[in-house]
C-alpha cells in the first residue's frame, strides 16, 4: 500500500491531486482542515489478493470460499472516505465473478473426488447469499462515504463562498428548484459592498424572469388560450375581453369557444359576452374554426377559449392538432396555474410545447401556498410571462407582468416566510455538494 500526504486550498483541489497522482482507485485514509487549507492522506494499491486468500483459508474443506459468512471474514476496518465515488469497476467486477469461478475450480477434478465431494456445489446458494450481503454492505458504505464528501463540499462552500451559500439558502427557502437556484447562485458576485446582501437573491430572480414588456400584440389579432383543466382559462378570457372593451369598446371584439367537453363552459363564456356586448361563436373542430376565423377577419381582436385537457389525457393531441389546423396565425398563450406542484407544472409545459406558446399567463396566484415551483418552471423553460391573475374579479385581478415583476418575487418570499422551513443541511449537501465532489 502506497501512502501519501496532500495539501490543498480546498477539498475539491485535494481530491483532484489524489486522482491525478494515484488514480481513481485511491482511498482517503484521513482528512482535516489546517491553517493553510485541507490536509488529505491517501493510499493506493490495496491488496485484494490478501482479501481473497484470507476468505479461502477461513472456509471449511471442500466448500467454496465464497460460502463463508461476510461477518466471519477477516476484513480490515473500512477507510474513512472513498476518494472516488465513481471509481473504475475493476474491483467490483472481480468480486462479482468470484462465486462463479470458485465452483468451477472445485468441480474440475471431479473424476478423482469422492462421491460426497461431487455434491459440494450444493453449498453455492449460501455462498451467493454471503456475496450479496457483502455487495449490499459495500454499496451502503459507498453511499455513506459519498454523503460524507457532499457534506464536506457544502461546508467548504459556506466557508470559502459565503455569499453564494447565502443565495442558495434563500432561494431554497423560497422553494426555488435546486437546478435553478444553483444556476442563479453561480451568477452572484463573490463579494458585495451592498449594505443588505439579502436582496441579491431577489435581484437575481427579477433579472432572469422573462417578461412580455410590450403587450400591444396581446391587445389585438387572434389569441388562443390553452392549458389544463381547472387552470382558469375561461375567466382569464373574460378578463382580457373586459380590458379590451374598457379601452376600445366591444364592436371589434369576438369570443370563440372550442370547449365542447366541459358542461356549462360555453354558457359561461356566453354570459360574459352578453355582459360585455361582444359577439360569441362556437367551433367544434379544426375545420369549423378555420372557416369561422375567415368570417371574423374584420374583428380587431378574437379571443379563443379552448377545452381544458390534462397533460396525460388522450384527447390532448387531437385538441392541439385542431387548434394548429384551424388557427394557424393565432398567438397562443399558456395558462399556467401557479398553485400546483412542480412535477405537474413540468408536465403541462412539456405537453403544450407542441403549439409553441408565445407567452404564459400565471393564473390562481392567490391560491398558491408557494410560488417557487412556478417561478422555477418559467425560468427553466425560458417562458415569457404576459399577465398575472390573482383573483376572480373581472378585470381587476388581471395584471400586466412587467408591472408586477418585483411584486411576484416578493410575494414568493413572503409566502415562504409565513411557513416554517423543513430544510436541513442534508438537503443542501445532497443538492449543492455533489457537483463539487464529482468534479
Amino acid at each position: 500500500m502506497k501512502i501519501k500526504r496532500y495539501m490543498a486550498a480546498s477539498m475539491r483541489e485535494a481530491l483532484a491531486q489524489v486522482r491525478s497522482e494515484q488514480g481513481p482507485d485511491a482511498v482517503i485514509l484521513s482528512s482535516r482542515r489546517v491553517e493553510d487549507g485541507i490536509e488529505v492522506i491517501a493510499a493506493v494499491d490495496y491488496d485484494e489478493a490478501l482479501f481473497v486468500d484470507a476468505t479461502q483459508k477461513r472456509a471449511p474443506a471442500g466448500a467454496a470460499a465464497v460460502g463463508a459468512p461476510v461477518s466471519a471474514l477477516p476484513i480490515a476496518p473500512p477507510p474513512t472516505v472513498l476518494a472516488a465515488p465513481t471509481a473504475k469497476p475493476g474491483f467490483f467486477e472481480r468480486v462479482r465473478h468470484a462465486p462463479a469461478a470458485a465452483p468451477a475450480a472445485a468441480t474440475t477434478p471431479a473424476a478423482a473426488a469422492p462421491a460426497a465431494a461431487v455434491h459440494a456445489p450444493a453449498a453455492a446458494p449460501g455462498g451467493q447469499d454471503g456475496y450479496l450481503e457483502m455487495h449490499r454492505e459495500l454499496k451502503g458504505l459507498k453511499e455513506m462515504l459519498q454523503s460524507g464528501l457532499a457534506h464536506m463540499s457544502w461546508n467548504d462552500t459556506r466557508v470559502r463562498e459565503p455569499l453564494k451559500a447565502r443565495v442558495l439558502e434563500q432561494l431554497t427557502a423560497m422553494d426555488i428548484a435546486p437546478d435553478i437556484a444553483l444556476s442563479l447562485a453561480n451568477l452572484a458576485p463573490r463579494r458585495s459592498q451592498l449594505k443588505n446582501p439579502a436582496n441579491i437573491p431577489l435581484a437575481l430572480l427579477v433579472r432572469h424572469l422573462r417578461i412580455v414588456d410590450d403587450l400591444s400584440p396581446v391587445n389585438g389579432g387572434v389569441i388562443a388560450l390553452v392549458g389544463p383543466t381547472g387552470a382558469g382559462k375561461t375567466t382569464t378570457i373574460a378578463k382580457l375581453a373586459a380590458r379590451w372593451t374598457m379601452q376600445h369598446g366591444s364592436r371589434d371584439l369576438a369570443l370563440v369557444s372550442t370547449d365542447g367537453y366541459r358542461i356549462g363552459a360555453r354558457e359561461q363564456l356566453t354570459t360574459y359576452a352578453r355582459i360585455l356586448g361582444a359577439s360569441m361563436y362556437t367551433a367544434n373542430n379544426g375545420k369549423d374554426l378555420s372557416r369561422l376565423l375567415g368570417r371574423l377577419k374584420s374583428k380587431k381582436l378574437v379571443l379563443i377559449d379552448t377545452a381544458g385537457v390534462g397533460p396525460r389525457d388522450a384527447r390532448l393531441t387531437g385538441q392541439l392538432a385542431a387548434l394548429q389546423l384551424g388557427a394557424v396565425r393565432a398567438q397562443v398563450l399558456l395558462a399556467l396555474p401557479a398553485h400546483i406542484e412542480a412535477n405537474a407544472l413540468e408536465a403541462i409545459v412539456l405537453s403544450f410545447a407542441r403549439v409553441s406558446p408565445a407567452a404564459c399567463i400565471l393564473t390562481k396566484v392567490d391560491e398558491a401556498a408557494s410560488l417557487g415551483a412556478v417561478i422555477s418552471t418559467v425560468i427553466r423553460h425560458k417562458l415569457r410571462i404576459a399577465y398575472l391573475c390573482n383573483g376572480q374579479r373581472v378585470p381587476e385581478d388581471l395584471h400586466s407582468a412587467h408591472e408586477r415583476r418585483v411584486w411576484l418575487v416578493r410575494a414568493a418570499l413572503e409566502l415562504k416566510q409565513r411557513a416554517p422551513s423543513r430544510i436541513n443541511d442534508g438537503y443542501f449537501a445532497r443538492n449543492f455538494g455533489q457537483g463539487q465532489v464529482h468534479a
